[in-house]
């Protein structure tokens, strides 16, 4: 698969399966976050790929409680791989976005599903969030959470794309 047809076809994935994700996929879907360009080459994001089932739950449910539901958030996906950046970077969610997209995209191209899951700043910002990351010896009040990458094995064959609207692109020739 080219570049050009993985962006095409890609789609997010909301049904995985309980199979677990080799670690040499997660370490390839991370190097490929690595990647992805930031302001003036600054680096500002983080990630942290969580694998962990009752970390991957608790996480879980601080997402459901921002949206003030108890569902997974995360489709069962066996993986969240969860972008921060540092807030004092000016660019920092421009970059943190810039990793996310890096990381949905490598997934697809690996044959692994994936989908970009929101609240992860409201998450980071409860104490239980705060405290997930300061067992990792990352300082919240320095970092704002951008998107949690969630991926594992679709349970399901991708759908088509729907229509690219008519007025997506304008020309100045």
């Amino acid at each position: 698969m080219n570049t050009l047809e993985a962006l095409t076809t890609r789609r997010s994935c909301r049904s995985y399966l309980p199979d677990p994700v080799p670690a040499e996929l997660i370490d390839q879907i991370l190097e490929a976050g690595t990647f992805a360009p930031t302001g003036m080459g600054r680096q500002s994001p983080i990630i942290v790929a969580i694998t962990n089932k009752e970390v991957r739950d608790e996480l879980s449910r601080l997402n459901a409680a921002v949206m003030g539901g108890e569902d997974d958030p995360f489709y069962g996906a066996p993986a969240v791989l969860v972008v921060l950046a540092r807030k004092d970077v000016g660019t920092h969610v421009y970059d943190g976005s810039l990793v996310m997209g890096n990381m949905l995209n490598a997934a697809h191209e690996l044959g692994l599903g994936s989908c970009w899951i929101h609240r992860a700043k409201e998450e980071f910002e409860t104490a239980e969030g705060r405290t997930i990351l300061s067992r990792l010896g990352i300082d919240a009040d320095e970092y704002e959470g951008i998107g949690n990458c969630i991926v594992g094995y679709a349970a399901a064959p991708a759908q088509e794309a729907a229509p690219r609207k008519a007025e997506y692109i304008y020309r100045i020739a």
